[in-house]
């Protein structure tokens, strides 16, 4: 974790989280994941984490929160809940490969913040690697410190 509960919601400016929405280009949709997009984030390779902890759409409904950016109907960003716990959420981000550094990840990061502040729920950051980081950063978090963690693969 980055910050604690209290000192994060102190510091995040909700009027720069909305500068990032808005300022997503118009050839792009922002959009919260229904279970249409909900279906689609799961077929996708790439995009699959985003709801992939929550087996079907009424456990995503009752328990996740997330968006998606859309360019001509298609998924290519995406900012979601990983896992949920009483009060608040652990942030997934991912943006298709052919769309990174166009501040997509940036503007669902930024959206997803903001609907976890109106909902009451904490958007807990727990950054992956130096670019995670460097996103959270930028969104208002602050670092705090490094600890070891462990993937399990082919389980």
């Amino acid at each position: 974790m980055l910050y604690n509960c209290n000192q994060l919601l102190d510091v995040l400016d909700r009027a720069k989280l909305q500068g990032f929405v808005s300022a997503l280009p118009s050839v792009y949709e922002l959009k919260l994941i229904d279970k249409v997009l909900y279906d689609k984030t799961r077929s996708i390779p790439w995009s699959a984490d985003l709801c992939w902890n929550f087996p079907t759409y009424e456990d995503y409904q009752e328990n996740g929160l997330g968006v998606v950016v859309l360019k001509d109907g298609e998924i290519v960003s995406g900012a979601s809940s990983y896992i949920y716990y009483r009060g608040g959420i652990e942030i997934e981000i991912d943006t298709r490969e052919d769309e990174r550094r166009k501040g997509l990840a940036t503007a669902c990061g930024a959206r997803l913040i903001l609907e976890c502040l109106e909902r009451g729920l904490y958007p807990s950051w727990d950054a992956h690697n130096k670019e995670s980081l460097a996103l959270a950063e930028k969104l208002g978090y602050q670092f705090d410190r490094e600890y070891p963690a462990y993937e399990i693969h082919g389980i």
